[in-house]
């Protein structure tokens, strides 16, 4: 009697702890990493809370635990015969409940028995095949970064390797390469740059067109890919979009500087598992434009965006999902020296459909379009000068991919995607008075690619990930056959060594390989048409220390040997293409006579020292020691543009829980940044007078570095939870000592005098988030 008075009072002090206190559902999946079959009967516990809570999971792997309070939890999974998963840093709130999808790597047995148990933890990237260069991020980090605004890429520069030279585009350096290297991915497919107001061929842009309502956690890796990414030379982002409720309707409605946000889920039917998600944005200076309020001077700035995933699962057969994102933006400008009418829209859907063929096999076929269209018209007031272009770029890609897990050791994964590319490009510029046809082009073509993939895990605490890409450009019959390998070796606990190497391609904006080159007498060809796939030979080597499951000390250094790069004819004259190299490109169009004569070579070293946010705090710091080389027509090797040398990050924040029973959060976050200047080129003084413009001095291409870059970045933010609601307000204060960091140099030809273009000064972005 006296022990059942016990457990009673116990449970009554439980209860009336948290009486008071809002509550929320964790659900979610689990599923074995290789098959993707649920794993039954695995254990789901919520070790922040005393007493703990938790639940199992069913027979499709689905598990659900109710009235968890709000906050901030760690949640670790197990199940017999799998590696122990660890998750931190959950957000539980009172407005949405929380679902959580998570894959588990079946444990090595030796003699019956299980010699080593390991543990999936943060920050390890989802796709199990990576071995070194990536990371998994999640959508709250790209909420609670100082600077982040809830864009992936923003958040993003806060990695180890990675810099930006712009602070008016989200653009990223990846070790020191072009960003026209990076390829952007959305559920297994690569789509075109999903950011407003972003140029032919870039990967950036001034605003991110990705909504974090949809977004799910992703992966982003920076070098030595695996055997499933191609046409990538310096980085992937690999972006998944998460499953809508499919138990109860949520929504979720944002204002803020930005934009104006409204989201909405819920599920599809009575019951099945099906659910929607549907996300859509518009421009607030826009609207603020409309009722006759402008912000933003004489430019005119419109941009909205929408995206949706429809997820429809068969009771152990097949899942077919529908997705898809688009985005308009346009700037007009119309001021006394000159007027432009810029244009940059895109549109992007895809249907998967995930066979599973057996308990060890499935096929997930993927068919998808995404297109883009850019141009801008523009005209110089003073020199009477018109500049024209219109691009329109269209994908249709089916990729196949055959994934079986042979046994614990041995898991195989194959596919192939075939890209049908449609094209209508024209670009006109007026030079010294005549207005020249630079490209003036509609066809086809087609991007062939194929992969094989093998992971065998040679020990428990050895895994070796190998494999090979192929791929074929039908417009000139170029094709690269990519030889991939990765090791992972546990060399004891809590310690990692980790080595990859491989061969990576990619292929030039389709406008290059139809630029109209001048060849004489007015007179065009399509020089470039016959340019090689540029190629880039990854080495890495890096070493992971975890003394406890909340921090990580991780090093990395690498090699990257780059050729194939185009470059400028042999007999050239013209100094701007006997002295670059397209390894200094932002953007995807050039107008320029070409080979693929070029090479260039990055190196350097990496560390990361992380504390994941527990206990209400977090730490994150980020050193990058970088060279970044090329090699032109003149044979000599120079810095590229992006060689800024070094980038060190700080990061760190802090969340304080306020309010009746601490149900509320007061946080507070701050970014500093310390990076080497951007590069440019010398003016020559003289010929600018002569010509009345900036000219450069390209035979010293980019020796001259500008000052270091300094900024520091604050957040604050305030969550209040009440019974069916979470809202919460923040205030990002970018550059919060509003210093003007310079960006480039330029000849003002009223004054003769050359002056420094500068950076962003201090920027306040306030918003306002209701979940309900």
């Amino acid at each position: 009697m006296k022990k059942l008075f016990t457990i009673l009072l116990a449970a009554f002090g439980y209860t009336l702890a948290y009486a008071q206190v809002p509550t929320q559902t964790i659900k979610g999946q689990i599923l074995d990493a290789e098959s993707r079959q649920p794993v039954i009967g695995a254990n789901v516990i919520v070790t922040s809370l005393t007493p703990i809570k938790g639940g199992a999971t069913d027979v499709d792997g689905n598990f659900r635990i109710e009235a968890v309070p709000i906050g901030r939890h760690s949640i670790k999974i197990t199940s017999l015969g799998y590696e122990d998963a660890v998750l931190q840093e959950i957000v539980v709130g009172s407005g949405k409940e929380v679902e959580l999808n998570v894959k588990l790597t079946e444990s090595l047995k030796v003699l019956n028995e299980v010699v080593i148990k390991a543990q999936k933890e943060n920050g390890d990237p989802l796709n199990d095949m990576t071995s070194v260069s990536a990371r998994s991020f999640t959508v709250d980090q790209a909420k609670r970064y100082a600077a982040s605004v809830n864009d992936p890429a923003r958040m993003a520069l806060s990695f180890a390797g990675v810099a930006t030279n712009n602070d008016g585009n989200n653009q990223i350096i990846i070790r020191g390469n072009s960003p026209k290297g990076l390829q952007w991915r959305m559920e297994g497919v690569e789509i075109p740059n999903p950011n407003h107001f972003g140029a032919e061929g870039s990967s950036g842009g001034g605003i991110s067109a990705l909504s974090v309502n949809v977004l799910g956690n992703s992966d982003f890796l920076t070098g030595a890919f695996p055997a499933e990414y191609g046409n990538a030379t310096s980085g992937i982002f690999d972006l998944k979009l998460r499953k809508g409720n499919n138990e109860k309707r949520e929504y979720a409605m944002q204002a803020g500087v930005l934009g104006l946000d409204f989201a909405a889920e819920g599920p599809i039917g009575p019951k099945g598992g099906a659910s929607y998600l549907a996300n859509y944005r518009y421009s607030t200076l826009n609207l603020l434009g409309k009722i006759g309020v402008k912000i933003d001077g004489d430019a005119v700035t419109n941009f909205q965006d929408a995206a949706f995933k429809v997820h429809l699962p068969s009771k152990g057969k097949s899942v077919v999902s529908v997705w898809g994102m688009g985005g308009l933006s346009s700037q007009v400008d119309d001021v006394e020296s000159f007027r432009s009418n810029f244009k940059s829209d895109r549109a992007m859907m895809g249907l998967n459909y995930l066979r599973y063929i057996n308990s060890k096999a499935y096929v997930e076929t993927i068919v998808s379009y995404s297109g883009t269209r850019q141009g801008e018209n523009y005209f110089n007031k003073e020199k009477e000068t018109t500049y024209q272009q219109q691009f329109v770029n269209q994908a249709l890609r089916l990729s196949v991919a055959y994934n079986y897990k042979l046994n614990s050791r041995h898991a195989l994964r194959v596919g192939a995607i075939a890209s049908h590319l449609q094209f209508n490009l024209f670009d006109a510029n007026d030079a010294e008075g005549i207005l020249r046809t630079r490209i003036d082009q509609k066809g086809n073509t087609q991007l062939i690619q194929a992969y094989g993939q093998w992971k065998y895990r040679v020990s428990p605490t050895v895994t070796l990930n190998s494999g090979v890409h192929a791929m074929l450009l039908a417009l000139n019959n170029e094709y690269s056959v990519e030889p991939r390998l990765g090791l992972r070796w546990n060399v004891a606990p809590r310690h990692t060594i980790s080595l990859g190497t491989g061969l990576h391609s990619r292929t030039e904006s389709i406008s290059t390989y139809f630029a109209q080159v001048l060849v004489g007498d007015n007179r065009t060809a399509l020089v470039n048409k016959d340019l090689k796939l540029m190629k880039s030979a990854h080495l890495v080597a890096g070493y992971e220390f975890r003394p406890v499951s909340s921090w990580r000390i991780q090093t990395e250094t690498y090699y990257q040997h780059h050729y194939h790069v185009p470059i400028g004819p042999v007999a050239t004259t013209t100094p701007y293409l006997l002295y670059n190299s397209l390894l200094n490109a932002v953007d995807g169009f050039s107008a320029d006579s070409l080979m693929s004569d070029g090479k260039g070579r990055s190196y350097g070293v990496e560390l990361t020292v992380e504390k994941f946010l527990t206990g209400g705090i977090y730490f994150m710091s980020t050193t990058s020691l970088y060279q970044s080389k090329y090699t032109g027509r003149d044979g000599v090797e120079r810095d590229t543009r992006f060689n800024g040398r070094f980038v060190q990050n700080v990061l760190t924040g802090k969340e304080w829980k306020v309010g009746t029973n601490g149900a509320n959060i007061f946080a507070f976050n701050v970014k500093g940044l310390w990076a080497g200047g951007n590069r440019t080129s010398p003016i020559d003084l003289a010929q600018s007078r002569e010509k009345g413009e900036t000219v450069r001095d390209w035979k010293q291409s980019y020796v001259e570095q500008l000052p270091d870059y300094f900024r520091t970045d604050v957040r604050v933010s305030y969550t209040k939870n009440r019974r069916r609601t979470t809202s919460t307000i923040s205030l990002d204060i970018q550059n919060v000592s509003n210093r003007l960091n310079a960006y480039d140099r330029y000849y003002d030809s009223k004054n003769d005098q050359v002056k420094l273009i500068t950076q962003t000064g201090l920027i306040p972005v306030l918003n306002y988030r209701l979940e309900f």
